[in-house]
């Protein structure tokens, strides 16, 4: 094996260790702040429990009951009921699908001690932190490919690890499988492996509605080197089909059996459900028949300037620092590169470019990417939901941290220093998996221990990292509104 692969090969496992311990970090904080803190009463979907608990529910939501807040009780609904409401059909059908694969699979022996909705609260703490790990490794083998530089690729992993997004890579959200997906499907592209990246692009879309803004990865590449376009649509085709599934559900309804308990729910919350006697919804009317697009509009008042309001200034505020971030990728890329963005990256333009960390050519298109996401988020979404809908959508975030991190770091300029308190953190710890093996080949870890001697950038980065990954627990596992 050569040397560089025993590198790699060591980052990688470095990632596994850092991911792992950060998910059961945040298991375990999760169930402590939610013993600790009372819950906030919140105006969130709550659906009523049809089964009689059994042995172990009680333990499941003692431990795990912080991971069920705010949508993932859309999620863990349409996984037991599936899509009986139509507001269920903001919420992508993969990530439900999953968790009741594995509640009716793995977890399975366990039908005697907990019930199915015990078993998918289970599932969900065992599923995305599979998925974390996995999404972690997929995004190490992207970075090492596009920044062809294995040391900034590892920190920006790192950083992924300690992501502001936390909460909702370990609750009952479909982020995580969307990250892992789209990482993977973005490092297999790179490979020129396009039929296996387009298939797990698709899987993404399948999981959350702006996969489809994926497609444009495969537009780029049919510029690139002439392919067929036909490789965009398969990406968006399961958008399509899933509006088709939802215009067939409420625009041709059938006779439906739903549980008098939710019925009563959906007359008292004015939920709509599938019926045959009712009006037809008027979105069926529309020329071009998109459920969620409606269901945006009107459950969630999505639209766009709608946020623009003097009472969302603290949501701005929430928002601001992966604005910023974003905003700083942008305009280092385009300062570093003015003539390749000005040929959007195409040709042999721009021969003056760095040929290898976040400016090289091949980060354009992630860039690019990334603008687009972040100015949508900014005038068309709700603004707080920015922090996540970044941090899982694109690897540029913890690539501009990490480059951040080395341009203004001293301690991680001097790889004599590091290399030397490595050395002694061997002599004074056994190497191993566990907490202790954190230290071993960390940059992150090591900027944490010698906190008092950073740069005020390192400290301004970390911690906003830090302070997100901690307070998303407190806060959204207790019903508080958070990002």
């Amino acid at each position: 094996m050569s040397p560089s692969n025993t590198c790699i090969n060591e980052d990688v496992w470095t990632v596994v260790r850092f991911a792992t311990f950060t998910r059961l970090l945040s298991l375990v904080l999760q169930a402590v702040l939610n013993a600790v803190i009372p819950d906030h009463v919140a105006d969130a979907f709550s659906p009523p429990r049809s089964e009689t608990p059994l042995l172990l529910d009680p333990v499941i939501e003692t431990l795990f009951g912080g991971l069920s807040r705010w949508d993932a009780e859309h999620f863990l609904f349409i996984a037991e009921r599936g899509y009986l409401y139509e507001h269920n059909f903001a919420f992508f059908p993969l990530f439900p699908l999953i968790l009741r694969f594995l509640a009716t699979t793995v977890l399975w022996p366990l039908c005697g001690f907990l019930t199915l909705h015990g078993r998918l609260l289970l599932a969900v703490a065992i599923g995305n932190s599979i998925l974390f790990v996995l999404s972690a490794v997929a995004l190490y083998r992207l970075s090492h490919l596009v920044l062809q530089d294995r040391k900034l690729a590892l920190v920006a992993v790192l950083m992924y690890c300690l992501t502001p997004a936390n909460v909702f890579m370990i609750a009952g959200y479909s982020e995580t499988l969307f990250a892992a997906l789209t990482f993977a499907g973005l490092w297999l592209l790179e490979t020129r492996f396009t039929i296996g990246a387009c298939l797990l692009l698709g899987f993404a879309t399948g999981a959350r509605a702006n996969g489809l803004v994926n497609a444009g990865f495969l537009l780029y590449l049919s510029l690139q080197l002439g392919l067929a376009s036909f490789y965009a649509a398969l990406v968006a085709l399961p958008f399509c089909l899933f509006q088709v599934y939802g215009y067939q559900t409420f625009c041709h309804p059938t006779a439906t059996q739903v549980p008098p308990v939710l019925l009563n729910l959906a007359r008292d919350k004015g939920y709509r459900v599938a019926d045959a006697a009712s009006p037809t919804p008027r979105w069926c009317q529309w020329q071009i028949p998109v459920l969620y697009s409606y269901i945006q509009d009107v459950y969630w008042d999505v639209g766009f300037l709608r946020y623009f309001q003097w009472k969302q200034i603290p949501n701005f505020i929430l928002a601001l620092p992966v604005a910023t971030l974003g905003f700083i990728a942008s305009y280092m890329y385009v300062m570093a590169n003015p003539v390749l963005c000005m040929y959007l990256g195409l040709g042999d333009r721009g021969k003056d470019r760095k040929m290898n960390g976040l400016c090289n050519p091949r980060v354009f298109v992630y860039i690019v990417h990334s603008s687009v996401l972040l100015l949508f988020g900014i005038f068309c979404m709700h603004v707080q939901v920015l922090t996540r809908f970044l941090a899982s959508s694109s690897p540029v975030l913890y690539w501009i941290s990490a480059h951040l991190l080395f341009q203004y770091e001293p301690l991680l300029q001097d790889e004599k220093l590091f290399r030397s308190d490595q050395i002694q953190q061997q002599k004074d710890h056994k190497p191993g998996f566990g907490f202790m093996g954190m230290w071993r080949n960390n940059e992150v870890v090591y900027l944490l221990m010698h906190w008092q001697t950073c740069s005020i950038y390192t400290r301004c980065i970390l911690g906003y990292f830090i302070s997100y990954w901690f307070l998303g627990l407190a806060l959204h596992c207790n019903f508080f509104p958070w990002t």
